[in-house]
């Protein structure tokens, strides 16, 4: 049995108590006519000195089959939370695990699908799958914790958290926070409070006043990507992360005839740096199909454009000029064929970013990264 569930707000404070009290309700609140959810006794402290779960919920099918639900309550979760909630929840034998608490990120989301963990949280975010009975509860809620409180860092949006994600790709461990920062070209109070959130989002390891040891680049940059958008919205043309200004040409004999106008040129076009990005620096090392257009970041774009002969185009368009969200998008970049491409740590996210097949590009560039990692990464 498929059950749509929507938004349920819950109500109330996030103690253990409430929290399972609150879910409870919210999933006996959506189940179909007929269903019912029901709070079983559970045991503090049982045999053999056991710990059982906050809870147990029966899920009692119309036909008298029956599912159980086995509760955590935690006030806070962060992904590098997940795997230690796996062990915790093996060790309290059958029954779907399904964790609760008052916020849950996308990130987070993320794990506990990966581990089959059920979940609900208090803005409405919930996944409920049981085998027997058949039952599939979804709804979403908030994307961001609604709870008013300071919080280190809450996103990788911005210029200056984009330097210090393609720093942490494009250089191996180990890294301080003051050589984060010089990499960077930020200052390491805001190095400090980025690297926290990575921490608490486990894409990142270090020991306390320790460098970083260990850094899940993929992941990383898969979870940068999420801060900006698509497209940009006025043009609705492929917009690379975060830029402020994409603009549509046409070069009418091709991308390889753009190629060898860029290869002329040098590395700079009309004195200011350029660096391609997008399918067209990924198929130079990754197995995908021949690009179809081409992303070029640069400072000027119309300016450029009359330099290298390129007709504006609103449809048909072949070649796209992007002003970038930094002059990052300039360093680490390497040379193929007389040609600047980006790092492929910023190819990675603009592939991951961009329509079409973007992002399943930004996948088998992702493999090829991780089989050369000591080829691209410094």
């Amino acid at each position: 049995m498929l059950h749509k569930m929507r938004n349920y707000q819950f109500q109330g404070n996030s103690s253990e108590r409430a929290l399972v009290s609150q879910a409870t309700k919210a999933l006996e609140a959506r189940l179909p006519a007929g269903w019912r959810a029901m709070p079983l006794p559970t045991i503090r402290d049982g045999k053999g000195g056991q710990w059982t779960p906050d809870a147990l919920i029966e899920i009692r099918s119309p036909q008298g089959v029956t599912g159980t639900l086995v509760l955590e309550a935690r006030s806070r979760v962060e992904p590098r939370d997940v795997a230690a909630l796996v062990a915790q929840f093996r060790g309290y034998g059958k029954g779907t695990p399904t964790l609760i608490a008052p916020f849950l990120s996308l990130q987070t989301i993320e794990r506990l699908r990966g581990a089959d963990i059920a979940y609900m949280d208090l803005t409405g975010n919930a996944r409920v799958v049981i085998a027997r009975p058949g039952l599939f509860v979804e709804t979403q809620g908030a994307r961001q914790d609604p709870r008013r409180e300071e919080r280190p860092a809450r996103s990788l949006r911005g210029a200056k958290a984009g330097r210090i994600v393609r720093a942490l790709c494009d250089f191996l461990p180990p890294l301080g926070v003051r050589d984060l920062a010089s990499r960077s070209g930020t200052n390491p109070g805001y190095v400090s409070r980025v690297l926290d959130l990575l921490e608490r989002e486990d894409l990142i390891k270090r020991r306390p006043r320790k460098p970083i040891t260990s850094v899940d680049w993929p992941a990383l940059i898969r979870r940068w990507a999420q801060d900006y958008s698509v497209f940009d919205e006025k043009s609705k043309t492929p917009a690379p992360l975060g830029t402020r200004e994409v603009q549509s040409y046409l070069e009418p004999r091709g991308l390889s005839a753009f190629l060898k106008k860029l290869q002329d040129a040098g590395s700079k076009v009309i004195d200011t740096p350029y660096s391609v990005t997008g399918s067209l620096a990924a198929s130079k090392v990754a197995p995908i199909a021949p690009p179809r257009l081409a992303i070029c970041y640069v400072e000027t774009p119309s300016t450029v454009a009359t330099h290298l002969g390129l007709q504006p185009a609103d449809a048909g368009a072949n070649v796209f000029l992007a002003t970038p969200f930094d002059p990052v998008v300039y360093e680490r970049t390497w040379l193929r064929d007389g040609v600047r491409f980006a790092a492929l740590s910023q190819v990675t996210a603009d592939l991951l970013t961009g329509p079409g097949r973007g992002p399943a590009e930004a996948d088998a560039l992702i493999e090829w990264m991780g089989n050369h990692e000591r080829t691209w990464r410094s």
